[in-house]
């Protein structure tokens, strides 16, 4: 893009593009200029009639290169066009986004599902935070096989809480608690927080003297159930 068509085109007012779909522009493989276009189609909806030379006067190209432009784009699959009466009964030529919209919809999922992977990068960083060394091979297993084994990063972390409450470094332990935890149902650290606090208000109900000590003996609780 030349720097005076660049300059025109701010000066004749906003031009938003969305953070998600600057992040993505990579995977589009557009150049500026087609990039440019293809955001500016955005911006009108999903479908509309197509004016060139609107088009044109807007992004201060000419007719030719937004012709070149929107060729590129159908090539790539990323719009359409279709042909439609209008009220007058006249044809009238429809530019149509909804292909982009799928792609941009698949390519959000490919992303969340790469967040999704590296959550348990994060697990086995806050382990190592807390223990206050780097795993070993052991402990890593031990951790890659609960992510595994679809249990919830929340009552994983949940657990290593409670056992560093409890003074104890040490993934036996943790997953003794995930085991107990297991058996009762939780799947995630809220439930464990709901079953200490109707655990708390029971013990309130008693009629004990002895202060009630905000601990949990997981393994000796069969009696309860």
């Amino acid at each position: 893009m030349k720097t005076g068509k660049l300059l025109q085109l701010l000066k004749k007012g906003s031009f938003v593009i969305p953070l998600y779909l600057y992040q993505l522009k990579d995977q589009f493989s557009l150049s500026l200029d087609t990039f440019l276009v293809l955001v500016y189609l955005l911006q009108k909806g999903e479908k509309f009639v197509f004016d060139p030379s609107s088009i044109a006067s807007d992004l201060a190209y000419s007719k030719e290169e937004i012709m070149q432009y929107i060729s590129k784009l159908t090539e790539a699959g990323y719009i359409t066009m279709d042909t439609e009466k209008n009220d007058a009964g006249r044809l009238e030529e429809y530019l149509l986004l909804t292909p982009f919209y799928e792609k941009l919809s698949g390519l959000l999922v490919e992303e969340m599902n790469h967040e999704d992977a590296n959550e348990e990068i994060s697990i086995y960083e806050v382990f190592e935070r807390e223990f206050g060394r780097p795993l070993s091979p052991m402990e890593y297993e031990i951790i890659k096989a609960w992510v595994d084994s679809n249990m919830s990063s929340s009552l994983i972390l949940r657990a290593l809480k409670e056992a560093t409450y409890n003074g104890v470094s040490n993934l036996r332990y943790i997953d003794k608690i995930l085991y107990e935890w297991g058996k009762k149902g939780f799947q995630n650290a809220e439930d464990v927080d709901e079953y200490q606090q109707n655990r708390r208000q029971e013990r309130k109900e008693e009629p004990k003297v002895q202060k009630e000590i905000f601990h949990y003996n997981w393994f000796d609780e069969e009696d309860d159930e």
